[in-house]
């Protein structure tokens, strides 16, 4: 009953922080998040769990299962578990939303219990999403977590808030659409030999071979077409080229607490669905398709690279830098090995603390000066030490520096690539994300120059100084996470890679 407990926790917490002053709905909504984040530690402490929540064999941890109503003839039940690759997502979750309620203390000065509130209600629904193993419970998840990001960037973001906020809807919510059509066809065409919802009942019932004729069209076809549609729908939340023209709006737009969430969490919710759905349900269709969703994860590391090379606004950069980096997950999903699933969920990790710390750095850069813009300010190395050496060690971090987090993630799926059966042409594809690396590290070294060395020069008239603690704090915990993390990787591999090997085990390298 934790699982149930915490997402509880958190509903209610969020009900709580709506309800109470602005004066210290700050304070009371951090103090309340502390508790999911313990709750969290303890789940991975204790968990004992073995292989795949999806696949036959796997067991799932702290699983509880009551039926709740029946849809078409089939059950729908509050279905909860975790496995290897989810409960590295709860815990960086937990983790996240403290910090980003911190990281608002100096920004969000009006209608702050409403703020706090919606960040709250965002982290139940996203625990919802890692932890639900029925698939209209996961919906329900999935779908909910658009409510306060839209209010989030609608309310208490940038000039063109609204615009951003409208569009990030418009292409999500489509996106579900076109995800839930792809699914129920599977479900449908199931038949008989399923009674529920449950994800491991359908997903052993594909690999059973149980999938049959629909509306007159062959398994086969109704199988690849629901795999294009998931992933059509799911690439738009992650997002990769070239569907990824939402993100870079909504990051702006959105403040600073909202982005360190968006681009730590809610982007790997993407990633998180196309490895339970697409690769673990459908492993030969994607292996089918290997060389197309290859050359798109390439190109989504190389163009987004040289997006964020041609940016202007620090927030902007960060935000390419996502699509960048969310390319080499898809490549390391798309060879269907130990180390490139394993690496690829990893990184989800990894880059949700690098990207919170980037965004992090780059708002409290902001707090201060009052602009983003490359051009608009230097040498901040001297007024603001502390936090712009966090933000270069985070900088750093991102090109792969080794014994930090973001290295173990990358080295993880170039091991897992370079040789893969599943990916004919693999060195290629490697050796072309890998040059993405040196992309990286141009665009990043050249925005700090430009903006944190050198003579002190800031086109406004504020005065700026040291960030205050509050401001620096997170920004100090998440750069030690980074750092454990690349020094000690096994600290969430081992869990990632045993419940990776049963979805490489399940694809057929003939395709």
């Amino acid at each position: 009953m934790i699982l149930e407990a915490l997402i509880a926790f958190s509903f209610l917490s969020a009900l709580v922080v709506l309800l109470a002053p602005d004066a210290w709905a700050g304070r009371l909504a951090f103090g309340l998040s502390v508790v999911p984040f313990a709750g969290s530690l303890y789940l991975w402490s204790a968990f004992e769990a073995g292989g795949n929540a999806l696949t036959d064999g796997g067991t799932i941890a702290f699983k509880s299962r009551y039926e709740w109503l029946e849809v078409g003839g089939r059950s729908v039940s509050w279905f909860v578990g975790l496995d290897g690759i989810s409960l590295p997502l709860v815990v960086l979750t937990t983790f996240l939303v403290p910090l980003a309620i911190v990281s608002a203390w100096t920004p969000i000065d009006e209608r702050q219990s409403q703020f706090y509130g919606l960040m709250l209600f965002m982290e139940a629904n996203l625990l919802g999403v890692f932890t639900a193993l029925d698939f209209f419970l996961w919906f329900v998840f999935w779908e909910a977590v658009l409510v306060p990001m839209y209010f989030l960037i609608g309310v208490w973001g940038g000039p063109r808030r609204k615009y951003a906020a409208i569009k990030f809807f418009v292409y999500t919510n489509a996106a579900s659409l076109l995800m839930f059509i792809g699914f129920m066809s599977l479900v449908l065409a199931l038949g008989d030999s399923v009674s529920s919802f449950g994800l491991p009942e359908i997903t052993q019932a594909i690999a059973d071979g149980g999938l049959g004729e629909w509306f007159g069209i062959a398994p086969e076809t109704v199988a690849m077409g629901a795999f294009l549609a998931m992933f059509a729908g799911f690439a738009v939340k992650v997002p990769i080229v070239p569907v990824h023209t939402w993100l870079p709006d909504a990051h702006v737009e959105a403040p600073t607490p909202v982005s360190v969430l968006l681009a730590g969490v809610l982007l790997k919710m993407g990633t998180y669905a196309l490895l339970r759905y697409n690769f673990t349900m459908l492993p030969d269709q994607a292996s089918a398709l290997a060389v197309p969703i290859g050359i798109i994860a390439v190109v989504s590391v190389i163009y987004g690279a040289m997006l964020a090379l041609a940016q202007k606004d620090l927030k902007r950069i960060v935000a390419y830098s996502s699509v960048s980096s969310m390319g080499y997950v898809i490549l390391g999903l798309i060879v269907f090995t130990e180390y490139g699933v394993g690496g690829a969920t990893f990184q989800m990790v990894a880059h949700g603390l690098v990207s919170g710390l980037m965004f992090m750095a780059v708002g409290v850069v902001y707090n201060a000066t009052h602009t983003r813009m490359v051009g608009d300010m230097a040498g901040m190395a001297d007024r603001m030490p502390v936090t712009v050496g966090i933000l270069v060690a985070g900088a750093f971090g991102y090109m792969g520096l080794p014994l930090m987090a973001g290295f173990a993630g990358e080295f993880f799926v170039f091991v897992g690539s370079f040789g893969a059966e599943a990916l004919p042409y693999a060195p290629l594809f490697t050796a072309l994300a890998m040059f993405g690396i040196v992309i990286v590290a141009g665009y990043l070294l050249s925005a700090m120059q430009k903006t944190l060395f050198g003579p002190f020069r800031l086109e406004t008239d504020y005065e700026v100084g040291r960030a205050p603690v509050h401001d620096v704090a997170p920004l100090a915990v998440l750069l030690a996470a980074i750092i454990v993390l690349g020094v000690a990787p096994d600290l969430f591999f081992e869990m990632i890679r045993d419940a990776a090997l049963p979805v490489v085990e399940g694809v057929s390298v003939d395709g």
